[in-house]
């Protein structure tokens, strides 16, 4: 019984950590394509290429295409997944983007009127 319980303890442990890997990936990835500095040559005009919310999204899609070439997450191909996938992308990328920026947490202060 104690043998189940821990085999079943690493499944569910390692579910959650597909998902962190898969937020954090995502999140990577939307900075690079977003806001690198890299890639800000090649990058079109448009405001969703701008938008870490709208990146992410497509992000998500992404990752879930090539989550077979990959040992950090793994998910089913279904268009629910995808849909899912790239919601959790769009907004977790969009929070972090929110939060953190080039030096560190972003801290603003608000004024009274």
């Amino acid at each position: 019984m104690v043998r189940d319980f821990i085999i079943y303890t690493k499944v569910k442990i390692g579910s959650n950590m597909d998902l962190v890997y898969f937020v954090l990936t995502s999140f990577g990835l939307t900075q690079i394509l977003t806001y690198g500095k890299v890639l800000k040559a090649v990058r079109p005009k448009n405001y969703f290429f701008h938008c870490s919310m709208c990146m992410g999204f497509w992000v998500g899609v992404f990752l879930l295409g090539i989550n077979k070439y990959t040992e950090l997450f793994s998910f089913d191909y279904s268009l629910t997944n995808a849909f899912l996938l790239g919601c959790l992308s769009s907004g977790t990328s969009y929070i972090l983007c929110q939060v953190f920026g080039d030096n560190g947490i972003k801290i603003e202060r608000m004024e009274k009127s």
